[in-house]
């Protein structure tokens, strides 16, 4: 394991739930990581966002270490769920604020 893939591991260990983006979760910079913020802020899930963009080996790494090639990824108590196609058709089925339940992620009301 190399020493970025620690980084990540420790980062997906620490926070219940992770983004890692393009840009912040106040400042996205593309579209998907865009859909995915707004849909975790529509179902009041918290997360941790983590930009890419400021750092390459996070970037390389993440997709390395999930063997998933784009970003946004998101983990759920460290967990890999998925890029933005399969959280937004989690979001759209219920199957994601179900999830969040399972794993025991309060959400805001």
């Amino acid at each position: 394991m190399t020493v970025t893939h620690d980084r990540i591991k420790d980062i997906v260990a620490a926070h219940d739930v992770v983004l890692f983006m393009k840009g912040t979760a106040d400042q996205p910079r593309c579209g998907f990581s865009d859909q995915v913020v707004r849909i975790l802020d529509h179902i009041g899930a918290p997360f941790h966002d983590v930009n890419v963009l400021a750092d390459e080996d996070i970037r390389q790494g993440v997709k390395d270490f999930a063997n998933w090639p784009t970003i946004p990824q998101l983990y759920i108590k460290g967990e890999f769920v998925g890029g933005c196609d399969i959280v937004r058709e989690m979001f759209q089925t219920g199957e994601l604020k179900q999830f969040l339940s399972e794993k025991g992620v309060s959400l805001a009301a």
